[in-house]
């Protein structure tokens, strides 16, 4: 269970204003201690209030200490709980409003962090879309990266050029709001996008370069891959049921079609009798797809609305 800090009456601490950088950090000691230096830099340079949090998720190497004496401030779980959970341990601890996510080795453009943070008092999130001949990697991953934005384009209703960006900028009231739901492990960028699009938040793509990494890549096809394709199945059913039944019922049509016309053609009893469950499963489709939508409604928590001011 994460713990959100709280004040002397036991209630949420007010967030400042300000930044919360949370790095997310498994045996990176060669290249979390030059990253955390590189961020210090480059937020001091803003002059926004910032802090840096470091979560070392079970490392068995010096990443903790690297991270300590580059000047982070440190959490460590005392075994690995993924990606994720990392990033929710961080973002549980932040004391400003705005959180940005980045990794610690050394992919991601840190020199860009102020043009993301830029963007942020306007949108939600801003998310780094990532490109260059380090992004695509493998011929592997580069088909399970367009099929994965496809399937959350389709959820969402809005184009996402990069689903699962380690680099970004959002709100710390959106990022809890959705903890309940949000992945622990690698598919928390997948998740936390699927929550903020369907949900009526203002979300930014903004082009980076994608950098060679320093150690060896956390991330397993075999492991993740179909952990990524449930989470996104279970994000449709949570956050746009009506279109996974309506896309049962669309199917059924077109079955139910098939085999009336092969029915008139031959006259057989069962593609009769298969035509008719077809057709009344269409029927069924749209009314669960109707009640989904309607107890999403009701418990999905919205973006806030906005209101003119007099």
């Amino acid at each position: 269970m994460i713990d959100v800090p709280t004040g002397a009456l036991g209630e949420p601490r007010p967030l400042e204003p300000g930044f919360t950088v949370v790095i997310p950090a498994v045996n990176e000691g060669e290249s979390v201690g030059s990253v955390v230096r590189q961020i210090a830099a480059t937020m001091e340079a803003t002059g926004q209030p910032f802090e840096i949090i470091v979560v070392d998720d079970g490392s068995t190497d010096d990443t903790a200490q690297r991270a300590r004496q580059a000047g982070a401030t440190v959490l460590q779980h005392p075994q690995n709980q993924g990606y994720g959970a990392g990033l929710k341990t961080g973002i549980s601890r932040a004391q400003f409003d705005r959180i940005i996510i980045t990794d610690a080795d050394g992919t991601y453009p840190i020199d860009r962090i102020p043009d993301l943070m830029a963007e942020s008092d306007r949108f939600d999130m801003v998310v780094g879309a990532r490109g260059g001949k380090f992004y695509r990697e493998s011929a592997f991953k580069e088909p399970a990266r367009l099929i994965f934005g496809a399937l959350c384009s389709w959820v969402t209703g809005t184009p996402v050029p990069d689903v699962n960006s380690g680099l970004r900028v959002f709100r710390t009231s959106l990022a809890r709001q959705y903890f309940h739901v949000i992945s622990q492990g690698f598919s928390f960028t997948t998740t936390i996008t699927l929550a903020a699009l369907s949900n009526g938040y203002f979300v930014k793509y903004l082009p980076i370069d994608y950098h060679r990494r320093v150690g060896k890549s956390k991330v397993s096809l075999l492991r993740d891959v179909p952990r990524t394709t449930q989470i996104i199945l279970q994000a449709v059913v949570y956050y746009n049921p009506i279109k996974l039944f309506l896309a049962f019922a669309l199917a059924s049509l077109a079955l139910a079609l098939l085999f009336w016309l092969g029915y008139a053609v031959t006259g057989s009893l069962a593609l009769g009798v298969t035509a008719g469950l077809f057709t009344v499963s269409i029927v069924h489709f749209i009314a669960l797809g109707l009640l989904a939508d309607l107890i999403r409604v009701r418990h999905v928590p919205r973006a806030p609305t906005l209101t003119s001011q007099p």
